[in-house]
């Protein structure tokens, strides 16, 4: 255990650093002896943190070049380590305009499946799902997670194995959309409505009606995630424990 703790924050250290640009692209990160002083870790230690690293896309490595930081285009972003140190180094208006782009590729087509094919354990789970969001609005609580839980639901209802595989993929990155849309004031309460729209079609097996209001959807988060960016009230960083929605005075 300790040395998988060990192995973690070696890992953790040195991916949030190449995110942050400490260590910039086409750079080399220093050499093993350097990192093990640095981190006051073993060869061992350094050696399997850089595979892990070489596996999200951030390095190469080779004998004679060393270790070499990869640029961005190269990540894996569909690493929810990749995406926390992105949160840590700070959200950019490029990382943002990509995860709604992605959404409006994805989603549409993946709710019209599901209205087509949802069971009904899909479409319960989905319910429950809105329940939570709609109990976070009215009393106060976690609307993020059962935001996710709800998007995540729709994506596992289109029956298609590798959307379902995508969906645990998407978990981080849909979270970070979801953090920062929910920050416009009575954000969460302007979009339950259209969230209800969404499952009333899946529900009814409307898929030209559900793809129409999952984007919608889509839409309102974008333009709530520019009216967060506009006021510069300052973007959240994912892995901070979820926002919570006040309750009603």
């Amino acid at each position: 255990m300790a040395m998988k703790n060990v192995h973690g924050n070696t890992v953790d250290h040195l991916g949030a650093a190449i995110v942050s640009g400490r260590y910039p692209a086409g750079t080399s990160v220093p050499p093993e002896p350097a990192l093990c002083e640095e981190l006051g870790v073993s060869r061992t230690v350094v050696r399997e943190a850089v595979k892990s690293l070489i596996a999200k896309g951030l390095v190469t490595s080779g004998p004679k070049v060393g270790t070499k930081v990869q640029p961005p285009d190269q990540w894996n972003w569909f690493d929810p380590d990749v995406i926390v140190w992105q949160g840590r180094a700070g959200i950019t208006a490029e990382f943002l305009r990509d995860l709604q782009d992605l959404r409006r590729v994805v989603e549409p087509a993946a709710v019209r499946m599901a209205a087509e094919r949802a069971s009904a354990a899909d479409i319960a789970e989905i319910e429950a799902a809105f329940e939570g969001m709609r109990i976070a609005v009215e009393e106060g609580g976690d609307y993020v997670s059962s935001d996710l839980r709800f998007h995540q639901g729709l994506l596992r209802a289109s029956g298609n194995r590798m959307i379902v595989q995508m969906s645990k993929a998407l978990g981080a990155l849909l979270r970070t959309s979801f953090e920062i849309s929910t920050r416009r004031k009575d954000g969460p309460r302007h979009s339950l409505p259209l969230h209800r729209a969404v499952l009333d079609a899946v529900a009814a097996h409307n898929p030209s009606r559900a793809e129409k209001a999952i984007i919608v959807l889509i839409e309102s988060a974008s333009n709530d995630i520019d009216s967060v960016l506009a006021s510069r009230r300052g973007l959240p960083r994912p892995g901070r424990p979820p926002l919570r929605v006040r309750s009603p005075a």
